[in-house]
């Protein structure tokens, strides 16, 4: 694996063969971290990849190494970065950040408008949403849309979220919001162009 080349690109139909060992690897890695995941459905992750709508790493080889992709949901109004999965042998090289960022500039340039959503249990993942600029919100935040919660119901900690009325669970939620980070950046540089006033 040491020095072996990985390429990062915009998943196409080729790839659609590499979808049972993604969906796989996701339910194994999730019961072996302890942590609950949303099952992912073959069709859904099928069609995001036709659609052009999802990242993945593989060698030079063939061999798929890591995998993402996105989903708007209220018609564009909330996009949420879903399934980010890397290969056992290819964790702890650099590879998640590089998905992450791709999936994440992705949805920036299709749904330039839209707040950017990851709702996750997994420490690696906070960390790079929150590089990204993501923080973390109240459920209520992020889409009410049904069919996204819909998708929870294969996770073994959904009675939680059935018990919490869909306002908390296991998983942390993280925004995205491109409208807000501008009024940031806003602010930031009134900061720094208040002139300093001597008495």
């Amino acid at each position: 694996m040491e020095n072996e080349m990985i390429f990062v690109r915009t998943a196409t139909i080729n790839d659609l063969k590499y979808i049972p060992e993604i969906l796989c690897e996701t339910e194994v890695s999730a019961i072996a971290r302890g942590t609950g995941i949303a099952k992912r459905n073959p069709e859904t992750v099928g069609t995001k990849i036709a659609e052009g709508k999802a990242v993945i790493a593989v060698t030079l080889t063939g061999e798929w190494v890591g995998f993402s992709y996105l989903q708007d949901w209220e018609n564009g109004r909330f996009v949420s970065n879903s399934g980010l999965i890397v290969h056992p042998r290819y964790r702890k090289t650099g590879v998640a950040t590089v998905i992450k960022e791709r999936v994440f500039k992705m949805s920036r340039r299709l749904y330039p408008n839209a707040k950017i959503f990851s709702i996750t249990s997994g420490t690696a993942v906070m960390k790079l949403n929150f590089r990204l600029g993501f923080a973390p919100v109240a459920f209520s935040e992020i889409t009410r849309d049904e069919a996204f919660w819909d998708g929870c119901k294969g996770c073994i900690n959904h009675d939680i979220l059935q018990r919490k009325g869909n306002q908390n669970c296991l998983c942390t939620a993280m925004l995205f919001d491109p409208i807000e980070m501008e009024r940031e950046q806003v602010r930031e540089l009134q900061k720094r162009s208040t002139p300093f006033v001597h008495h």
